[in-house]
């Protein structure tokens, strides 16, 4: 029995493009229009009024990444603000090389970059001031991958 039958969760196969040519070429990345947030959170659950997109447990509190609006709603910091770059490529987790390849291109144009791999997709978390500039670095990478 595995754990998503003791959950109660459907099965969902692997899946994923594992072929780092194939992943470049169809990286697709896509611009979310809001604006996110980084807050911890050290005494408590996250407040369900940020609606995170993203928490991480770590030894010193909970991470959440949440839209700007909600914390500044909840008097939170609003520095620094990220912008969200989803990749459309639907890259298998144990996918060889094609983060690496992505986040060079954005560290070739001096753009930070925080990832978060889900089940389908690669996000990536820029500075909302160098959103155009890593949306530009990626689809020269597409286009070279071409």
């Amino acid at each position: 029995m595995t754990q998503a039958d003791t959950l109660g969760l459907p099965h969902q196969p692997a899946g994923g493009e594992h072929d780092l040519r194939e992943l470049l070429r169809r990286a697709g990345p896509r611009l979310d229009a809001q604006t996110y947030v980084y807050c911890c959170v050290t005494d408590g659950p996250v407040p369900p009024a940020l609606e995170p997109i993203c928490i991480f447990r770590e030894t010193e509190g909970l991470t959440a990444i949440v839209p700007r609006e909600r914390a500044a709603a909840q008097g939170l910091r609003l520095q620094p603000e990220w912008g969200l770059i989803t990749l459309a490529a639907h890259s298998a987790l144990e996918a060889v090389g094609f983060l690496a390849r992505i986040t060079a291109a954005l560290s070739g144009e001096g753009i930070a970059v925080n990832v978060v791999s889900a089940y389908h997709h690669d996000h990536l978390f820029v500075p909302s001031e160098r959103v155009a500039d890593a949306m530009s670095a990626l689809e020269r990478l597409m286009r070279v991958a071409a």
